[in-house]
């Protein structure tokens, strides 16, 4: 692929004399301070460098930006692809060898368990991340992120009982989260609208390859050095492999510097008066609202089935009502009192914005409605082995990624954002989802199945690249790293209710169906046949017991394919309120080179 060159600014010097860094940061300076525009039907036309309404980090990575070289740049841009391959696999294999650190602590119980609260503390922890990106500074964070992961691994090889465990899967996947987070900021600060699709897609193809290896890579781990070894052996590679990156991100941030580029800001402040205005500047007010919300109505979700009157519990309700009054307070104060918002209110309520994240959010609600219990019954009715199943689950990371970079490259040919999705992308979804209602049935060819992922990974392929790149082609610059950890919020926020949903159909339908499905000699066996796979596929395929099963997996399998198709349709209608955005109209900021 052939990138376009965009000069970052006009010589001041005769044509055929080439600026040395001094002479190029002054002629930079002098153009800094134009503000941010908004037109080309709602799209944010950023010609401006750094603006005063900037924080601190944003204006740093802005000014720095514009004395990088495209060479470097390029450099940059395999960096992060390495980096993400290496993240990738070693993700791919910590995913696989957690159920063996909890077994030999003879917890194997709580597997699920660490996957929760991990999942949890660093879907809110990219919230104030966001922030800090803008105030602290793009290197310092990606710093901080990477020693988080490395930290984590390190935990996970020393770890003597499950508790620890269970902290290092924190530290890792808060640092995993916000490094990727990191990473697309990266993208978004050095590229423009029409290239950024294709470069975000480029950083995600990792996964096409590591979903083969890292399976095999596990097994073997676990067969010869143990899982101790496996993780220590990526906690002396991931920093490693970080440090090529790191050293390009801090080598223009001090080049910046030195060219005048990032002034030093000077204050008068007391001790307690520089607290204050860190707060403001932190929106501290705010994030805690939102992350303590966001944190009790996840919760409800993650804790209800253990009480005893499940849903009907006080604490349940509790954490619902008192989390969802945390969640609408946050948006209150951010648009009366806030002195320095997260995210501005306009922005918040821009109608794209909006839309975008009533998708995202219906999209992962109806993902984890029909996904939940897919694999299961891949063993079970389809009688897959362990890696054949994998396989098929697998479908859609690897279409989806592979997809992104056809559509990255679509993009900067016709770039209307709205039609790839309501054209392509939500029916092609709905329509894989559909038809699984139907294909979802014992002695149905498992062919048929497969297409329908193939479906549904193109589908959610387009989409996936039209939601990150909507909200950033509707939000001034120093704004992205906030509203994509809104969107990462709604997102967390629909695949806890979808997962919710799926568990509730599993739990209120799977056992009637049973007992209207087996022959009556295995009704004394319901109970140990609905609460375990392994049961459930011991029953050889062709007896009654077996297909009384599989028999009650498609009719419980239905009414969730049936909701999550519903989902996708309420994803098309909020696709429709999408303004009219063509990324090809999108004027660079100075210093995007691609």
């Amino acid at each position: 692929m052939k990138f376009n060159v965009f000069p970052s600014i006009r010589p001041t010097m005769p044509e055929k004399e080439e600026l040395d860094d001094e002479q190029k940061a002054h002629s930079i300076t002098e153009s800094i301070g134009a503000d941010f525009k908004e037109k080309d039907g709602g799209v944010v036309s950023e010609t401006s460098s750094v603006s005063e309404a900037m924080d601190a980090g944003a204006k740093a990575a802005t000014a720095s930006n514009q004395l990088w070289k495209k060479s470097h740049l390029i450099g940059a841009f395999i960096s992060i692809w390495l980096l993400q391959f290496i993240i990738a696999f070693c993700s791919g294999i910590t995913g696989v060898l957690t159920p063996y650190v909890t077994s030999d602590f003879q917890h194997h119980s709580l597997t699920a368990t660490t996957g929760v609260i991990s999942s949890m503390v660093s879907g809110l922890a990219i919230l104030p991340y966001a922030k800090l990106l803008n105030v602290w500074g793009r290197p310092q964070c990606f710093a901080v992120m990477m020693a988080s992961m490395t930290l984590g691994l390190v935990l996970m090889a020393a770890c003597q009982n499950v508790e620890t465990y269970c902290a290092a899967q924190v530290f890792y996947y808060v640092g995993y989260t916000c490094v990727n987070l990191t990473f697309t900021i990266f993208i978004a600060d050095t590229t423009s609208l029409k290239n950024r699709a294709l470069v975000i897609a480029f950083e995600s193809s990792p996964w096409i390859i590591t979903v083969w290896v890292y399976g095999y890579t596990a097994d073997s781990i676990l067969n010869t050095i143990g899982f101790r070894w496996g993780f220590g052996i990526f906690a002396i590679i991931l920093p490693l492999s970080a440090c090529p990156l790191f050293g390009l991100f801090y080598y223009y941030l001090v080049k910046a510097r030195k060219a005048g580029l990032i002034k030093k800001e000077e204050h008068n402040r007391t001790f307690m008066e520089s607290v204050k205005h860190w707060i403001i500047e932190f929106d501290v007010v705010g994030l805690l609202l939102i992350i303590t919300g966001l944190a009790l109505f996840l919760l409800a979700f993650s804790l209800y089935a253990g009480q005893a009157l499940q849903w009907k519990s006080p604490l349940i309700i509790c954490f619902i009502i008192i989390g969802a009054l945390l969640i609408i307070g946050f948006a209150l104060y951010e648009k009366y009192y806030a002195p320095v918002t997260f995210i501005p209110w306009k922005l918040m309520t821009d109608r794209t914005v909006f839309f975008t994240f009533t998708m995202a959010f219906f999209l992962y609600m109806g993902w984890y409605n029909w996904d939940s219990y897919f694999y299961s019954y891949l063993i079970v009715v389809n009688n897959l082995t362990i890696p054949q199943a994998t396989y098929v689950t697998n479908i859609y990371t690897i279409g989806s990624c592979v997809w992104c970079l056809v559509m990255g490259a679509v993009l900067r040919f016709y770039g209307k954002l709205k039609w790839h999705a309501v054209v392509w992308g939500v029916p092609l979804t709905i329509l894989g989802c559909g038809l699984m209602i139907h294909f979802r049935q014992p002695d149905v060819n498992i062919g048929f199945i497969c297409m329908c992922q193939i479906f549904i990974a193109f589908g959610g392929g387009t989409l996936v690249i039209c939601e990150q790149m909507t909200v950033m082609a509707v939000s001034e610059h120093q704004y992205i790293p906030s509203v994509l950890a809104m969107e990462n919020m709604w997102i967390k926020i629909g695949s806890a209710i979808g997962s919710t949903i799926a568990s509730a159909i599993w739990q209120g339908v799977f056992p009637q169906k049973l007992a209207e499905y087996l022959p009556a000699d295995a009704l004394p066996s319901l109970n140990d046949i609905y609460s375990s796979i392994t049961v459930q596929s011991s029953y050889a395929v062709g007896t009654p017991e077996r297909d009384g099963i599989n028999q009650a997996y498609a009719s419980t399998q239905r009414y969730m394919l049936i909701c999550a198709t519903c989902m996708y349709v309420m994803c098309w209608f909020a696709v429709f309120f999408w303004r009219d955005i063509d990324v090809k109209k999108q004027k660079k900021i100075k210093g995007q080179l691609f």
